[in-house]
């Protein structure tokens, strides 16, 4: 054996009871596992001890927005630390492939809230199999998987335009997702509340879903409302879905806003009648109740057509200004998920402007209450200065509906993390920490052994991986080793890029990643290729 774990407490990751064993580990694979029964220990070339410890399979992000921060930061903390040795990006139906040049200036403007304006980066690829080609060239902290973006499909073949395809047209973006799927794609996502990727239809969704199917890939929807019509939105993917003949993943399948406070069940019903009849669904959610994304996001649909300079020119017209106020907060912009906007729900997390930072960390209520203005007079000149780039967090969720679908059995999970500016979500940081110490071991939501089946076999599986996910003979030996006594998110709201606690053992392939709680600089990761 090259390394041998000696008497860790094994939570293989199917859900079963956890047992004492003795773990060797040999050219990157588990290679023997041996119960501690009266047996002579393993012996190897190294070994750790475990004891007090819980040896589990490494977690898997479901829902990462690291799309370049692993191109930007070999080290990677914000995931390695927290025991996460897969990551899947390319999600919310916008990321930087496939491109042109001009698709890839649009994009890159229009998600720097998540990933950066890229100034940074030489965007040296424009297909799917040239970006995970990149990760695999330049090293990577963690493993990465990928999804089509069907925003970005769309944006090459339609531009921002809100209409129907011509047959032509759909045709091209089915060729687009197969072409992603053939290099290596896991499946396809979409962004629906985000432009231009909400401007499709069912019937065009259905479509490019078909192509995904035949590859045995999955869909990954940010679906059309998670607030006023979350429900008939769900319900939409998941007809959608089995018209398609394609696996169904929801992402971070909360029910947030108003209108759904203790309406969890009515979603759980909802996906438990379609799984008795033969759906094929998974979900991925984080463990906190308020969400992220950009400001720029609650604008409606028809004010981001075009794409990001033609919102700033929106903005600038004083009379279309005033009618995006009053859909944002009356009517219930689509951006905002059908909900009219509540200024003081709205955080500002991060900017893209330096001059800026003095409205982070504070809601939208509060700093145009400083000024002696009116929220939405706030939100105007953020928007405009910033050019589109900032962050916020979104205090609309609850926690009973948290705590209701993370116990479902097609439950996994996402951290949803935005790893940009100031202030961003705790999530990024302490998503998988904080399932095990607080929902698992504090509030005893999930015991032990199912919380690292939800954080492991089971996204393992909707990937299609068949040497990932467990802690079985012959598996990549993708481990983390944590204290169940102390594991805890260090992040918090206040402090949110402080690491996690408890968990001072994390190998890729064999080798450690993060060593007596240390980030080694070892880039064990890799491009996750489907198939």
């Amino acid at each position: 054996m090259d390394l041998v774990i000696r008497g860790a407490r094994v939570a293989d990751g199917s859900g079963a009871a956890s047992f004492t064993a003795d773990v060797g580990i040999s050219e990157g694979r588990i290679a023997e596992i041996r119960r501690r029964s009266g047996d002579a220990p393993l012996s190897g070339a190294r070994a750790l001890d475990a004891d007090g410890l819980v040896l589990a399979p490494g977690f898997i992000d479901m829902h990462a927005h690291s799309d370049l921060a692993l191109l930007r930061d070999p080290d990677h903390s914000a995931k390695a630390a927290q025991g996460v040795t897969l990551e899947v990006l390319g999600q919310d139906g916008l990321s930087y492939a496939p491109v042109d040049e001009r698709t890839l200036r649009q994009v890159r403007s229009a998600i720097t809230g998540w990933n950066g304006d890229g100034s940074d980066i030489d965007f040296d690829w424009r297909s799917v199999g040239g970006y995970l080609d990149r990760l695999d060239r330049q090293g990577i902290a963690v493993n990465a998987a990928y999804l089509v973006p069907q925003g970005n499909v769309r944006m090459l073949v339609m531009g921002w335009e809100d209409r129907e395809p011509t047959p032509q047209e759909l045709d091209r973006m089915r060729r687009l997702v197969a072409e992603g799927m053939d290099q290596g794609a896991v499946g396809m996502s979409s962004g629906l509340t985000y432009t231009p990727g909400m401007y499709a239809s069912r019937g065009e969704l259905t479509e490019l879903c078909k192509v995904v199917a035949e590859y045995g890939g999955y869909y990954c929807p940010h679906h059309r409302s998670y607030g006023a019509g979350a429900l008939e939105a769900y319900d939409e993917m998941v007809g959608l879905s089995r018209e398609a003949g394609c696996a169904l993943h929801l992402a971070h399948a909360t029910m947030n806003f108003a209108p759904n406070k203790g309406r969890a069940q009515e979603l759980l019903d909802l996906l438990d009648r379609a799984l008795r009849d033969g759906a094929d669904i998974t979900l991925d959610t984080y463990p906190y109740t308020p969400g992220s994304t950009t400001l720029a996001a609650m604008l409606p649909s028809w004010a981001s057509e075009g794409g990001p300079e033609a919102v700033l020119a929106r903005l600038a017209d004083p009379d279309r200004t005033a009618r995006i106020r009053h859909v944002m907060e009356v009517d219930g912009s689509d951006g905002c998920h059908g909900v009219p906007i509540e200024w003081d729900t709205i955080e500002i997390s991060g900017v893209s402007d330096p001059a800026l930072a003095p409205y982070v960390g504070r809601t939208i209520a509060e700093s145009a209450a400083e000024r002696g203005e009116e929220p939405f007079t706030t939100a105007h000149r953020l928007l405009v200065e910033d050019r589109l780039g900032s962050t916020i967090l979104q205090h609309v969720g609850h926690e009973e509906n948290v705590r209701a679908v993370m116990g479902h059995r097609v439950h996994t999970g996402g951290s949803d993390g935005i790893l940009q500016g100031d202030k961003p979500h705790p999530r990024a940081y302490g998503t998988f920490p904080r399932y095990l110490g607080h929902y698992a071991r504090d509030e005893g939501v999930l015991s032990l052994e199912e919380c690292v089946a939800h954080l492991t076999s089971r996204p393992a599986a909707r990937l299609g991986l068949a040497d990932r996910g467990l802690v079985r003979e012959g598996y990549r030996a993708d481990l983390v080793l944590f204290d169940p006594r102390t594991v805890a998110a260090g992040s918090t709201f206040e402090r949110p890029r402080a690491l996690p606690e408890g968990i001072p053992h994390v190998l890729i392939d064999g080798a450690f990643v993060v060593r007596d709680g240390v980030r080694t600089g070892v880039l064990a990761g890799r491009a996750v290729r489907r198939g």
